[in-house]
């Protein structure tokens, strides 16, 4: 009789379920990294423009020179020759740690710290008494950074000026409370040769420790507390200009980006290095590894097939907060990309289409170095275009199941959740040219700077049950805009 009977029914199977992420998240107080990633193509779909705030500042109650520059060069979309001083838009953005200010700087040489709060809930005009700082100080600003360890100071310099200015903003001046200066070159006609900053960046757990990359390629590093002058140089064994600098969590690493197209490391743990801290004598190192884009790049089969790779500028490199190993960068040609500084291999990229299939001819942006940002806690890059106005969210997710992802396939994405929504990157059209974006550290919203030195707000929208979207932040008694819906656009890969 045995043979009669059914096997499955004296030793039944067990059933695998799916766990269900929500309890999950009820029990953990977090979430899970794998649902974050399932959930953040929703997120991306979510973004809008909500805000555009032109840079119509004053000065002492007259126009500021950014203000002058925006208007002779115009307000609807003209052209960068039609301004004869030939120098607007916004260079850089960044947010002080916690969110509460927002500093930013032009090429019309003002340096802008704005109150988040007031910036955001006050519609399409900002209250200009409620800003903590704004001068002109008539010289081009290509850099602006806040100091990590003490949140008062603001850091700005330029690629035609060879001081590194810090402001504070506890103090109702338009004067530096300090001024670091680079070390004078002798040039090969005997004079001194007065070189450029292209990026600054401050220790995390020393806030009199600061670095400046130059554009003959050298690292220059300050000991405030010794000298307006740098202590210690890193150098690149190369004139190739550094355009972008960064340093990992620990300031143990430094990590700089070239004009040729390479990504150097210096590591300053321990030895000879650490020590050059504690003396006024300049030492001057070499990077203890240097990787050339290029090369990474063409180890890539698929895009070797489809691409003809050469060395390219790096504009912008930066590491995501959410995953210390992946530090992104960004080509001229707007070129994407994550590389692994564990493996020194690239692991992620994203081509969008050149920017001549558009008729592109603006001049102008390609001689500002853009500056992208990450979405922390989700990996997603958000990266202006280069051939129209509008910004890419791309998701940069450490995992073959990114779409970026250089092993990539879409048939693995039934591995990773039937129901999960498809993984996709996102394109979203702003009013006017994006030159830099930064990213609030806890809202998730994009500011974006733009050519014309206007500030646009990138924010998830709410949707009413009427289908509506409320496009105005702190929008009570206020009625809904109209649909955005066709705001969204999606770029394959």
């Amino acid at each position: 009789m045995d043979k009669y009977l059914d096997p499955s029914s004296i030793n039944p199977k067990p059933t695998k379920r799916s766990q269900w992420k929500r309890s999950l998240l009820e029990l953990n107080g977090k979430f899970d990294r794998k649902y974050q990633h399932d959930v953040s193509g929703l997120l991306m779909q979510s973004y809008s423009e909500v805000m555009v705030l032109p840079h119509t500042y004053h000065i002492h109650g007259a126009p500021c020179q950014t203000h002058v520059n925006w208007f002779l060069g115009g307000v609807d979309g003209a052209n960068y020759s039609q301004n004869p001083l030939g120098r607007e838009g916004i260079s850089a953005l960044e947010f002080d740690k916690k969110g509460i200010y927002l500093a930013s700087v032009t090429q019309s040489g003002c340096l802008t710290v704005h109150d988040y709060e007031s910036l955001y809930c006050n519609g399409s005009k900002e209250d200009e008494t409620k800003q903590l700082l704004h001068i002109s100080t008539g010289q081009q600003l290509d850099v602006v950074r806040w100091n990590v360890s003490n949140q008062d100071e603001v850091a700005c310099t330029s690629m035609k000026s060879s001081d590194v200015c810090i402001f504070d903003i506890g103090y109702v001046s338009s004067e530096p409370v300090e001024v670091l200066r680079k070390r004078h070159t002798i040039s090969v006609h005997g004079y001194n040769a007065h070189k450029g900053f292209s990026d600054v960046a401050f220790c995390s757990h020393d806030d009199s420790r600061l670095l400046a990359s130059d554009v003959s390629g050298v690292i220059n590093i300050w000991d405030r507390r010794a000298s307006d002058l740098p202590c210690l140089e890193l150098a690149t064994n190369s004139n190739s200009p550094l355009n972008s600098i960064k340093l990992n969590a620990d300031d143990q690493v430094i990590f700089g980006a070239s004009k040729q197209g390479t990504i150097y490391m210096w590591d300053i743990r321990g030895g000879r290095s650490s020590a050059a801290f504690q003396n006024n004598r300049v030492v001057s190192y070499s990077p203890m590894t240097a990787i050339k884009l290029a090369s990474e790049l063409e180890r890539i089969a698929s895009l070797k097939a489809q691409s003809n790779i050469v060395s390219k500028e790096i504009h912008s490199i930066d590491i995501n907060p959410s995953c210390q190993n992946q530090l992104a960068f960004h080509l001229d040609d707007c070129w994407s990309g994550v590389l692994d500084v564990h493996s020194l291999k690239v692991t992620h990229i994203h081509c969008p289409p050149p920017p001549w299939l558009d008729d592109f001819n603006d001049l102008a942006n390609l001689r500002c170095l853009r500056k992208p940002s990450w979405i922390p806690a989700y990996s997603i890059y958000v990266v202006g275009s280069l051939s129209s106005n509008g910004l890419y969210l791309l998701d940069f997710y450490p995992d073959r199941s990114s779409p970026c992802h250089v092993d990539f396939n879409e048939e693995m994405q039934q591995f990773y959740g039937v129901k999960s929504p498809q993984k996709q990157n996102q394109f979203i059209p702003t009013t006017e040219g994006v030159t830099a974006c930064i990213t609030h550290p806890s809202s998730g919203t994009i500011v974006v700077g733009t050519k014309h030195s206007s500030l646009l707000v990138i924010s998830q929208t709410g949707k009413s049950f009427q289908g509506a979207y409320d496009s105005t932040p702190c929008s009570e008694g206020k009625e809904p805009a109209k649909s955005r819906s066709h705001a969204y656009t999606h770029i394959p890969n």
